[in-house]
């Protein structure tokens, strides 16, 4: 394997391998310990996708549905190690955003508008995501706990939940968010264990059936591409795994590397037993009839599906801030470079809450789960996770054609870059249906 590099251009090996100025002074600390990597990746990783691998697995069936599933944990596990190799592949620089990497691999000026665009789709799209799902979720623990309560339209719910982050969204970086990235890593696994152990204890429903949908084949083809995208969208850690790796501490004797590493395979282990129980067992209790969030079709016991239900909550307001927090690195970056703010809470305040807000903004409108999965999975989430850091790698690294990493990595383009279009169509597809039968801010 070749290791011929582009060169660094002037203004990194200026800085020390950081793109920064005299201006943007980087404010992050890096003390984090390994175990941080692993439940802030969880947190990135399992986040509302899993409660819609159900409902993709009706549209694509057993066996290729289990394909895609196993093809996608590996393909993302093995882009993941390249993304921890390349944060540091340059000796005495730490590549700390995605788009710094993709500054070195594609130059200085054509990087950040191949990496960028992906990488913000993938954190703003999340958000949004997650936004109705916290919503949602919230509506359905407070009807379920509380059947004498005056019923309140979904998106005054979603409104609730959005207020939670317009406070949490001043905590200045990763660290300061490490308990509530760590309880939404417990209620991830919490949660995703209630759902597939009360399909088991329900039962199959009556008549279920595991043949294909009966629509029309233009109308199966369009939701088997979305299904891609749902998939896509549960294995999206990668947009941010730079940013996590960028607080832990390194040396030429402990690379950073090595404890990121370390809490990947644990947090991929984790998503692991997450992942396929909940998709498989809802898959064999629901079978075509699977609604498109598992916790919704689960009625009893009550007070189980609540708590299911409200550590959903719990864990997107995580899951949030996680994928927030690169992009209130980026805005506050551009505000200082270029606008001459200090850093600290009026900054802050002006671009965190600007954000929070439009990301609420865009959730009480357009609240199609499935379809924003699929949309979003497609368009941001396969690229940034499936194929991207194949192509970053072999511009880097350079390998001989036809070895085994040269062949690994075109084999993960060719399928990423399938799914990227796929889904993109399929979801936008979608969502322009059920938005023509769509009242809303209801």
């Amino acid at each position: 394997m070749g290791t011929v590099s582009p060169p660094l251009s002037k203004e990194v090996a200026n800085n020390g391998g950081q793109w920064t100025s005299s201006k943007d002074v980087d404010p992050r600390p890096r003390n984090a310990k390994w175990w941080y990597s692993a439940f802030h990746t969880v947190t990135a990783i399992v986040g509302a996708g899993v409660l819609g691998l159900p409902y993709a697995m009706a549209y694509l069936g057993w066996g290729p549905g289990v394909v895609i599933l196993l093809l996608s944990w590996c393909i993302t596990l093995f882009t993941l190690w390249q993304m921890i190799q390349l944060h540091e592949c340059i000796p005495g620089v730490r590549f700390d955003r995605y788009y710094e990497l993709g500054q070195y691999a594609f130059g200085p000026k054509l990087g950040p508008w191949i990496v960028l665009p992906q990488q913000l789709i993938v954190q703003v799209g999340c958000d949004i995501v997650y936004m109705v799902t916290g919503g949602k979720c919230l509506k359905k623990f407070m009807e379920l706990t509380c059947n004498d309560c005056t019923r309140l339209k979904q998106s005054y719910w979603i409104c609730i939940f959005g207020a939670i982050h317009f406070i949490l969204a001043q905590l200045p970086n990763f660290n300061s968010v490490a308990g509530i990235s760590l309880a939404a890593a417990v209620m991830s696994l919490s949660y995703s264990t209630i759902s597939w152990v009360g399909c088991v204890s329900r039962g199959r429903i009556e008549n279920v059936s595991y043949g294909y949908k009966r629509t029309t084949p233009v109308d199966m083809m369009f939701r088997v591409f979305n299904a891609l995208g749902e998939i896509s969208f549960a294995f999206a850690g990668n947009g941010v795994i730079l940013e996590i790796q960028a607080t832990i501490p390194s040396t030429p004797e402990k690379p950073s590397k090595v404890p990121m590493w370390k809490g990947a395979l644990t947090a991929y282990f984790i998503t692991a037993i997450c992942y396929f129980p909940v998709a498989l067992i809802g898959y064999w209790a629901f079978g075509q009839d699977v609604d498109d969030n598992l916790l919704m079709a689960l009625k009893h016991p009550e007070w189980l599906i609540a708590a299911a239900n409200l550590m959903v909550v719990v864990h997107v307001i995580g899951s949030y801030q996680v994928y927030a927090m690169p992009v209130f690195d980026m805005l506050e970056n551009v505000m200082v470079k270029h606008f001459d703010f200090r850093r600290g809470l009026l900054l802050r305040l002006i671009t965190r809450t600007t954000y929070v807000g439009l990301t609420l903004f865009v959730g009480v409108t357009f609240p199609f789960f499935g379809d924003l999965l699929g949309f979003f999975g497609g368009f941001g989430f396969a690229s940034t996770s499936y194929f991207l850091p194949c192509i970053i790698w072999l511009t880097i690294k350079k390998p001989r054609k036809f070895t085994t990493s040269w062949l690994i990595n075109w084999a993960c383009i060719c399928i990423g870059m399938f799914i990227m279009f796929a889904s993109t169509i399929g979801g936008f597809r979608n969502i322009v249906i059920d938005a023509s039968t769509y009242r809303f801010y209801t």
